[in-house]
């Protein structure tokens, strides 16, 4: 390389002089200047030329010779940090780098930073046992027990590493703050800036708090995964208990929302998850559902990137289960849930908690989900066999199951054809019979999958179901 840029700069020093010669003899001549005089000028040309080559050539030799040196220069600090490095071959292959590799223009320099923190964050994504690491965030505003839900979390998380806990608090509530902070380097604790009133609609006025809560989850989900560049979170508010096995929960269910794009994300919560209409030995029994429950849930950091661009300024868990944002994206859901609010305080000033929330049951045994088989979650595993069970099933009606009058073993089918049909069959069964967007609590393809006395039940549609009815909310 060294040889090559010699070699031309001495050529262009050559032609440089040749074109000035000819400059000079093409030079024109005025009426006053006769032949002496021009022999004369081409003479002095002549020896300035001559003069010019002989410079040229000292010029070259010194770069030459500067050159050399440099080279026994690198030459010297290659064996030296051989010698020191013990041959190490990535030491070795910089220096001999050190010539070839031009200086980056500032550009290139940005792109490759921006390369090595890419790189940084995929080998971030696993710990060395293949592991992955996932984040939790834990909302907090201004209630001291969330010390209770920080507790049960970090006597539970199998790996700190692992499961790095980060809260994130509004409100600027200092007592709630000092029992946050006094978990020093077990937790995460960062606080949303943005304390400023919001200005709300008249008829809102009262719901001033899920304003301020959608604000604080915009903020909070930006800075776990843009700032702290997580690449996947599990999102805890400050009043739910966790299960034994909340871990292991996500952790095997992991893979599932990694592997198929028709999930969007794993929720440890089930909406009718009472004890009457569970099966209580069914600690291991998982299903798809397209109502998007929340209320501990994981998600990924694609699927934030994109929501977090249109995220909303109030109601954002009703405006996440809008058609637009589910785009038929499912989640994954478990017969006994992983969590259970003891919040009956807060925003929504205790609403369905008396009613329903505290009657939820909250799994109790662990169950070893990271060794078991969970394909048959996946869309296409699970579709098939879904409906056939749903629409093999014997129809039956309200009154013969609650008399227990259904004479053959197996799973049961009530159908129904309108909305209204559909809340009072759930209103006597003590379903949740609300509708967000459409679509009713806990239900896939339509259909909601239940347990009473011991016996599975669907609350089904019709088989040529055509989707949900937005105008059934």
């Amino acid at each position: 390389m060294r040889k090559k840029s010699i070699s031309f700069i001495f050529a262009s020093l050559c032609l440089w002089g040749v074109i000035t010669y000819f400059l000079f003899l093409d030079r024109p001549i005025g009426r006053e200047y006769n032949k002496d005089n021009i022999e004369g000028q081409i003479d002095d040309i002549e020896k300035k030329v001559k003069q010019q080559f002989a410079e040229n050539k000292k010029f070259i030799q010194a770069l030459k010779h500067n050159l050399k040196d440099q080279k026994k220069s690198k030459d010297a600090i290659s064996a030296i940090l051989v010698q020191n490095l013990d041959n190490n071959e990535p030491a070795k292959e910089l220096v001999d780098k050190m010539d070839r590799q031009p200086r980056p223009i500032p550009d290139q320099e940005k792109n490759r930073k921006q390369v090595d923190e890419i790189k940084h964050t995929v080998s971030d994504k696993f710990l060395p046992n293949g592991n992955p690491v996932i984040a939790v965030l834990v909302f907090s505003c201004n209630r001291i027990t969330v010390q209770r839900c920080l507790d049960q979390l970090i006597s539970l998380r199998p790996s700190a590493e692992q499961f790095p806990i980060i809260v994130s608090q509004d409100c600027d509530h200092e007592p709630t703050s000092t029992i946050i902070q006094s978990y020093g380097e077990q937790i995460t604790h960062i606080r949303q800036p943005d304390q400023r009133d919001i200005d709300v609609p008249p008829k809102e006025k009262k719901f001033k708090g899920y304003f301020k809560i959608a604000r604080h989850y915009g903020w909070a989900l930006n800075q776990v995964f843009l700032e702290f560049g997580y690449e996947t979170a599990i999102v805890v508010e400050d009043d739910l208990d966790v299960a034994p096995d909340f871990f292991e929960y996500f952790s095997g269910t992991y893979p599932l929302l990694m592997r198929d794009s028709t999930l969007w994300c794993i929720s440890a919560w089930n909406d009718n998850g009472k004890s009457e209409l569970i099966d209580e030995n069914g600690h291991d029994l998982l299903y798809r559902t397209d109502f998007f429950p929340g209320l501990g849930w994981m998600l990924t950091k694609d699927t934030w990137m994109e929501l977090g661009p249109k995220w909303p300024k109030s109601y954002w868990d009703d405006w996440i289960r809008k058609p637009e944002q589910r785009k038929d994206r499912a989640c994954i859901r478990p017969e006994l849930s992983r969590t259970m609010t003891f919040g009956k305080i807060g925003v929504s000033n205790g609403l369905f908690f008396e009613k329903h929330l505290r009657f939820i049951k909250l799994n109790d045994v662990f169950v070893p989900f990271t060794k078991m088989n969970l394909t048959y979650l996946l869309k296409d595993n699970y579709d098939m066999a879904f409906v056939n069970e749903v629409y093999r099933s014997r129809v039956v009606n309200y009154t013969e199951l609650k008399k227990d009058a259904i004479q053959n073993p197996g799973p049961v089918r009530i159908t129904y054809h309108t909305r209204q049909a559909y809340k009072n069959t759930a209103k006597m069964l003590g379903l949740m019979d609300d509708f967000r967007s459409g679509v009713p609590r806990t239900s896939y393809r339509g259909v909601v999958t239940f347990f009473y006395k011991g016996r599975r039940v669907h609350l089904a549609p019709n088989a040529n179901w055509a989707g949900y009815d937005i105008t059934w909310s």
